[in-house]
């Protein structure tokens, strides 16, 4: 497993893989690496010839400063972890943007909702830093978890847009044993608040019940999960039924007819969670 800092010798790295007539796989992470990061790398690598892991935390998507600065930096541990996987390069630059840079990629739309209308200029930070990353690494493929359900969308609308000649693909989200979501945040969980926050999944999972059972309503699928969740003591950011594709949240008046996805961001000890679930 080779390590690259230099964007020009990770650019050359890929090349030369892909002039050997081999594919190259990208999974971007922001580091503090867990089991559902290295399920993304074995993902990858049978999607690929080779994985390229890339860790930088990117400060332009933090809309908050003491996140930011929060945000662990464990490259060492990380490297580590990545060494019993089919990983065989890592990109770790120390920095991805020169002095001076004035130039932002962003998607319409899909970030005007959910997660966009509560960390404005999030979604303009992630979208930049993706497009630099696959600038530089030049993959045939890229793996983004289904976790950030939003996230996940607005990177394909982007790639689909810019005609980038990238396979985008969707990764299942990966749990833990009672069920909530793998994810880096988890780590700055209290005690009490790690055991609430697992309301999060069973209020997920009642609800996908409920629609399995034949509830089509948005305020009889939204309205037991609020009450579950709020019951547990999270601090709701938002939950919403929304168009699986267009991400447009329907009102509570309105009766599903097509897919749709119930996601959800929550507070449990002062750390914001999300996930959701898929109505089909």
């Amino acid at each position: 497993m080779e390590v690259f800092t230099d964007k020009e010798l990770m650019r050359r790295w890929s090349r030369s893989v892909r002039a050997a007539g081999e594919t190259v796989a990208l999974v971007p992470t922001m580091g503090a690496l867990h089991e559902g990061h290295l399920r993304l790398v074995e993902l990858a690598a049978q999607q690929a010839d080779r994985v390229v892991v890339s860790i930088y935390v990117n400060p332009t998507q933090f809309d908050r400063a003491e996140d930011l600065q929060k945000y662990p930096r464990t490259l060492h541990s990380d490297l580590k972890a990545l060494e019993g996987t089919r990983c065989r390069a890592v990109f770790a630059p120390t920095e991805m943007y020169l002095p001076g840079n004035t130039t932002w990629v962003s998607v319409d739309g899909l970030t005007d909702h959910l997660c966009g209308r509560t960390r404005p200029g999030h979604f303009r930070g992630v979208t930049t830093i993706v497009s630099k990353l696959l600038h530089v690494v030049e993959p045939d493929v890229a793996i983004f978890g289904n976790k950030d359900y939003q996230q996940r969308r607005v990177l394909e609308q982007m790639v689909q847009d810019q005609d980038l000649a990238i396979g985008v693909i969707a990764a299942p989200t990966v749990r833990e044993l009672d069920g909530l979501a793998m994810s880096s945040r988890n780590a700055r969980l209290s005690t009490s608040a790690r055991a609430a926050a697992v309301a999060i999944p069973r209020a997920l999972d009642a609800a996908t019940a409920q629609f399995l059972a034949g509830e089509r309503s948005v305020r009889g699928l939204i309205g037991p999960a609020r009450a579950a969740l709020e019951a547990a003591g999270g601090i709701i950011d938002y939950v919403e039924v929304a168009d699986d594709s267009t991400l447009v949240p329907y009102t509570s008046d309105a009766v599903l007819n097509a897919p749709a996805v119930l996601a959800v961001a929550v507070f449990f000890g002062g750390v914001r969670l999300i996930d959701n679930a898929a109505l089909r």
